[in-house]
C-alpha cells in the first residue's frame, strides 16, 4: 500500500515503484490522505488521481481518497499522528496489507503534509509491533540529484553499494510517469512539466527500510 498526501504525488514522486510493482502483477493499494483542495479544486483532483491511477495500472477500486476536515491540503495544515495511525491501522487491517511505501521523514521537499505521513505510518509501526507489516520510505534526495533526470540512476546505484540496505527501483517505463502526471491537469503547467522531465524521481526510486526501533514515539 503506498501511503501519499495529496492527489499527484504517486505519478510525481513514486512512479518508478508503482510500475515495477504493476509490472509484478502486485495486488497494490494507493491510500490518499487528502483531495487537495488547497485551491479549492479538491473534486476535481479527486476524479485527476482517478485517471492517473488508470494509466499506471492501479485498481480504481484500490484506491482510496480522504476528504477528512482534520486532514486538508496545505503548508500550514498540521495533520494529527493519532489520526493517520487509527486510518492507515484501519487500511491494513481491511486489505490484508504486509508492506507500506511512503515519505521519509523530510517528505522530498520538506512539505508539512508529507512530513506528517511519514510520522503516522511511523507511529502506526510502533504501535503495531506484532503486526508483520514492513514499511518502505522513499529518500529525499539533495538539491543537485533531485534534478539531475536519469542522470542519478548511475548515482543512486552507486550510493546503494556504500548502504547495501537501500533498494533502488529503476522506472523502465518513464514515458508512463509523463502520461500519469498529465492526467492532474490543475496542476499541469509549465514548471510542473519541467520538474517531471528533469526529476529523478521520475526515473529511479530509492527505498530504505524503516526502523521504528531506532525513532522516538512522535
Amino acid at each position: 500500500m503506498f501511503v501519499i498526501a495529496h492527489p499527484d504525488d504517486e505519478s510525481m514522486f513514486f512512479s518508478p515503484t508503482i510500475n515495477y510493482f504493476t509490472s509484478t502483477a502486485c495486488n497494490l493499494h494507493i491510500l490518499c490522505f487528502s483531495t487537495g483542495n488547497a485551491d479549492g479544486m479538491g473534486s476535481i483532483r479527486d476524479q485527476e488521481l482517478h485517471r492517473a491511477c488508470a494509466v499506471l495500472k492501479v485498481p480504481l477500486q484500490q484506491l482510496k481518497i480522504l476528504d477528512h476536515p482534520n486532514l486538508q491540503d496545505g503548508f500550514g495544515q498540521l495533520w494529527s499522528h493519532d489520526l493517520l495511525t487509527e486510518i492507515i491501522e484501519e487500511e491494513v487491517t481491511n486489505h490484508y496489507i504486509h508492506t507500506i511505501i511512503t515519505f521519509d521523514n523530510y517528505g522530498v521537499w520538506g512539505h508539512c503534509n508529507h512530513r506528517d505521513v511519514h510520522r503516522g505510518v511511523l507511529k502506526f509501526l510502533q504501535t503495531n509491533s506484532g503486526r508483520n507489516v514492513k514499511a518502505w520510505e522513499l529518500v529525499s534526495l539533495n538539491i543537485f540529484r533531485k534534478y539531475c533526470g536519469p542522470v542519478d540512476i548511475w548515482l543512486s546505484i552507486l550510493s546503494a553499494k556504500r548502504h547495501p540496505s537501500k533498494v533502488i527501483i529503476i522506472n523502465k517505463q518513464p514515458w508512463k510517469s509523463f502520461k500519469a502526471m498529465a492526467q492532474h491537469l490543475s496542476q499541469w503547467v509549465w514548471f510542473r512539466k519541467l520538474f517531471v522531465l528533469f526529476s529523478s524521481y521520475t526515473y529511479v526510486n530509492t527505498l530504505d527500510r524503516i526502523n521504528p526501533e531506532s525513532n522516538e514515539l512522535l
